[in-house]
Parts: structure tokens; sequence; C-alpha cells
């Protein structure tokens, strides 16, 4: 049997206070965490991984228990925000059970996809971040060819991990995420058999190639960086050649792709959770040829950085835009996803040898393009939602009293403060996730200009700005409903207005 119960001094090692963010570009950490607030997270991590099982229910429904009260503490939250949530929630949980045996690196392939060793996995990753450190465990276990392809096996006996860390609409990235982002082992271990026991799809694997050594791969140098989980210094770049490859842009691959009817979808079965893998069975060789054209060539200086960049636009832009319907905005549930995932691509970056950096961002650019179709492909009519969604937050009721700098025009100086607060205190548990990404991206992003993405094939693209990740954090907090700005969360039911699984389908 592999045990659950560990010891304090071994929960302790496993969920230590919250390390600074691994590099620049991850989120920052907002003002507003105290003693008690820290006491209230440690408890609540260690006691969810001590109670609850990863799955809440039998069809593989995600405990986000973690990442709620993570993102919380992010933001500022107060402990008795985390302590209720952390009630409320572990109310729909399964209880925790031990596994039937042990993972070793010798039958660890054995039991993948197999959610009763989800604890046996758990300890196999919490040992091997023990001794070999975030980083070496990623690269052995996720990105080497080793653990997704193997000579004698067939494509459906293949370990292929880093689909697996794609899988379950990327919760498994998202988990593993949250503990490199916060440096706590406990939690990326948690993400990592999580990514162990869910299914590796067919046909959504990169191709055997891109997993070959290379010689950037420089494992040695990112890994002497880290004492276990805290990265001092930034991933090595490649020098800078003249490179004859041409940019090709995330936003061209979309653009092409609308216009290819072959990936037009009418409404599939009423089993949402098979849309991603028919989509991929269906559509296999059109998506390949579309997720091969986009460049990410390592010859160029901050070339990992730019291709984030992308990606992040990318995921915002399909769920904002591709949200806007004439009859008000959308929030697709599964889009969503690929917002909040996107958060974490900094600090899993920080960790990476270079080839494994492209191995992240092609498996990631890969899921959402796919998802986006499995929903239905919705359009992006760029100047439409540019000239009519805003970047105002709703006034309070109760108008703030006059000082010598309120203007009537700016009731709100910062409008992802209220946004941020309402999200905080949402019963809605994916709300605070998204809303921090979009706030982060602001914080990177916001001064992008008009015109900044004129050179894309986009349609109307030379309208983007900065803007974009307001606009898309106030149409989802206006979806879902205001907490505080005199607002009340929308109910479904007597539960919190969930995010929208219609899809974009033509009837």
């Amino acid at each position: 049997m592999s045990s659950i119960v560990k010891t304090r001094q071994e929960l302790d090692e496993l969920f230590p206070a919250p390390s600074l963010p691994p590099s620049p570009l991850s989120p920052q950490r907002l003002p507003g965490s105290t003693q008690e607030s820290l006491a209230a997270l440690q408890d609540v991590l260690k006691d969810n991984r001590q109670r609850y099982h990863i799955f809440w229910n039998d069809i593989r429904f995600h405990n986000h228990i973690t990442h709620r009260v993570l993102a919380i503490y992010a933001v500022g939250g107060p402990p008795t925000i985390i302590k209720d949530y952390y009630a409320r929630d572990g109310e729909m949980q399964r209880p925790a059970f031990e596994s039937p045996g042990p993972i070793t690196e010798e039958n660890f392939i054995d039991h993948l996809e197999d959610e009763n060793y989800y604890q046996a996995y758990v300890n196999f990753f919490s040992k091997q971040l023990s001794e070999k450190g975030a980083a070496r465990t990623l690269e052995e276990f996720i990105f080497s060819e080793q653990y997704n392809f193997q000579e004698g096996r067939d494509a459906n006996t293949q370990p292929k991990m880093l689909v697996r860390l794609m899988d379950g609409v990327v919760h498994p990235m998202i988990h593993a995420g949250h503990g490199v982002e916060f440096g706590l082992k406990g939690v990326l271990a948690e993400g990592l058999a999580l990514a162990a026991v869910h299914p590796a799809y067919p046909r959504a694997e990169l191709p055997r190639s891109y997993f070959a050594p290379s010689s950037t791969d420089g494992v040695d140098h990112v890994a002497s960086q880290l004492s276990l989980l805290v990265l001092n210094a930034p991933p090595a770049v490649p020098p800078s050649v003249v490179s004859k490859t041409k940019n090709v842009h995330a936003f061209d691959i979309v653009a092409r792709m609308l216009k290819d009817n072959r990936l037009k979808r009418s409404k599939p079965s009423e089993d949402i959770n098979k849309q991603f893998r028919d989509t991929l069975i269906e559509n296999a060789s059109t998506l390949s040829s579309y997720f091969e054209q986009w460049t990410v060539d390592l010859n160029q200086s901050r070339e990992i950085e730019r291709k984030m960049e992308e990606a992040i636009w990318l995921s915002t832009l399909l769920y904002g835009v591709g949200g806007l319907r004439p009859s008000g905005f959308q929030a697709d549930f599964f889009m969503m996803h690929m917002v909040t995932s996107s958060l974490f691509l900094p600090s899993l970056i920080a960790y990476l040898s270079p080839r494994s950096q492209v191995l992240l961002l092609r498996a990631y650019f890969t899921t959402v393009l796919t998802y986006w179709i499995a929903r239905g492909q919705p359009p992006l009519n760029v100047k439409s939602f540019m000239t009519t969604t805003s970047v105002e937050p709703p006034v309070p009721t109760t108008p703030p009293p006059k000082t010598p700098l309120t203007t009537e025009t700016t009731p709100i100086p910062n409008p992802f403060l209220p946004v941020l607060q309402s999200a905080m205190t949402h019963p809605n548990d994916h709300l605070i996730k998204i809303q921090r990404a979009f706030a982060h991206f602001n914080t990177l992003y916001g001064r992008r200009p008009t015109g900044y993405f004129k050179d894309t094939e986009l349609e109307d693209a030379k309208m983007l700005d900065g803007s974009l990740f307001l606009r898309v954090s106030l149409l989802t907090a206006e979806y879902v409903g205001w907490v505080r700005e005199g607002g009340v969360p929308k109910l479904l039911d007597t539960d919190p207005r969930l995010f929208s699984f219609e899809g974009f389908y033509d009837s």
C-alpha cells in the first residue's frame, strides 16, 4: 500500500511558506498577506493533501481547493476568506485513499491513467523532487524522450507524459504551475501525479523528433541555478545568429484556420468530455499542418519570451473576442481554462532547458487551438470587440467623497482593484484565477499600443492594444456577476452562475 499519512515534519517540507516568483515575468504578489493568512494557507494545503482525493467525483472533475486558496493568498486575501472557502469547497470532495502499491521507476508506466495510483504517484514525485529538484524532475518525467516515446510500444501504450500534462482541460499543467510559481514541492508533486493519472489521447502528441536531445538542452546549467525549487537566474538563451526562418505569428495561424471550412464543427454529442478527443481524431492531419506552421526559432534572441507572449495573447483573444456574440458575451468554460493555464507559462519556462521550453510552448499552442476548434471555432470580430466593449467597471452605488483629484471621468482610479476584490469573494472558484491572470497580463502587456499586431494576418488585428485584458476581465465579471460594487453573483438555481458550456456551433 502507498500511504497518505505524513508526519508534521514531512508536511512542513512539502508545504513551506511560498517563495518569491521564479521569474520577473511570473505573477507578482499583491500586498495584504499576513502571518495569519500564511498560516491559514499552509493549514489548508496540508489538510487538503491528507483528507481529499484529486478528483471529487467518478468522472474526474478536479479538486480546485489548492488553486483557489493560492490565488486568494496571491492577491492579498485575508485568512477568513481562505478558511471559509476551504470549508465550502471541501463539502463536495471525495476522501483521499491509499494506492494499491507504490510507484517506482520500474513500474511507472504500468499504472499511468489509473487514478487508484494517484497517491502512489504523489509519493513518487515527492521523492524525485527532494532528490533531484524541480528542473531535473520536469526534464526527465515530462519532457524526455524516455517518458514520451519508447521503443517496442505501440501508440496506445506510449507514456506520452507531455500529452497527459495538457489533458483534463490543462488541469495538470495548472496544478504543477502553482507548484513552481509558489515554490511548493508538495503542490508540484500533486500536479505531476495528476498528469500521470490522466489519459493520453490518440494523435495529441507532438512528433517524436521534437523530443530528441539537442545541444541547447542546458539541463545542467538550469539545474545548477537551483537549490530545490527557488530559481535564482533566468534560463540560458542561445547566442543570437542570423536566422533564415520567416516568423509565423500565432495570430497568422488563427487567421488561416478561420478560412478553412474543414474545421467548422456542428454541435457534437452531449458528452462534453469527448469533444477534445473527437476533434483530434476527426481533424488530426489538418490540425497538425497548421500547428507545424507556427515558428519557434531558438536562433533568435528572446524568442521564447516572444512566443510565450503570443501564446498568452492567443488564449485571451480566443476566449474574449471569440466569446462576444450578438446576444452578449459568452464566457466559455473550456476557453476560460486556456487563459488560466497561460498564467503559468512564465513560471514553468523558468525551470526548463531551451529544448523543453519549445516543447512546452508547442504542446500548449496545440492544446489551445484544438479546444478552440472543439468548441465550435467562434469567429474573431476584433473591430466590433474593440469598439463596443468597455474599459470602465461599474461605478459604486455609494459614490466616494469628493477630493481635490476626484473627477466624474475617473470614478475608479484603478479598474483592476474592484475586479480582484469582487473575484476574491465570489463563490465561483474559477473567477479569482482568471481575473488574477488578466491582471498580470495587463501588468506585462497593458502598454502594447494600437498597431502592435498590424503585421499579422488576423483581420483588424491592428486595432488590438493592451486594453484587451481589461476589456475581457470586465466582460467576465459582468457575466458571472459582481459581488461587491453594489452587485450580487448571478445564480443558476441555487449555485453561482457557471461559465458557459454551450459552445459556438452551427445549427
